[in-house]
């Protein structure tokens, strides 16, 4: 079964995902929004927390050195859990705490970077749910709608 993700800023795609083929982008994929133009102020960076056992240090640091008030996008597809335990207390201080986040679950969160408590998160914490219920939301920004993450 494939399923397909992607993030949209001003209705322009800047992030896709596959699931169930060779274009699944495991791990965490961070998006930077400039809130003023609705747009990625970089490509989407991706941290392969299935693959590499120091993508969590790398996720964290990079999270971590981000310009306060950033608007941060972290969506996941297919399996980000297995090598995440390094970058959970730097995603909880985001307002992200996806410790209750299994193997194969799924998550996606826009955070401000500073401002915890505006935090948006959506969770799927199980392979089953992660297929049947995935995370899936829209979110505007002084009016205008900012992405939606399907």
């Amino acid at each position: 079964m494939q399923t397909y993700g992607y993030v949209r800023l001003n209705g322009k795609f800047v992030w896709r995902s596959l699931w169930g083929s060779d274009k699944c982008k495991t791990g965490v994929n961070i998006i930077l929004v400039d809130p003023f133009n609705c747009s990625a102020i970089e490509p989407f960076r991706r941290f392969d927390t299935y693959s590499s056992p120091v993508a969590a240090t790398e996720l964290s640091n990079y999270l971590q050195q981000v310009e306060s008030l950033t608007i941060i996008v972290g969506v996941t597809a297919n399996e980000p859990t297995r090598y995440l335990q390094k970058a959970l207390s730097t995603l909880s201080d985001l307002g992200a705490n996806v410790s209750s986040v299994h193997h194969r679950g799924a998550f996606g969160f826009v955070a401000q970077n500073g401002k915890a408590s505006r935090t948006a998160l959506f969770t799927s914490a199980t392979a089953e749910q992660a297929v049947s219920t995935p995370p899936r939301f829209s979110v505007s920004v002084t009016g205008k709608i900012l992405f939606h993450f399907q």
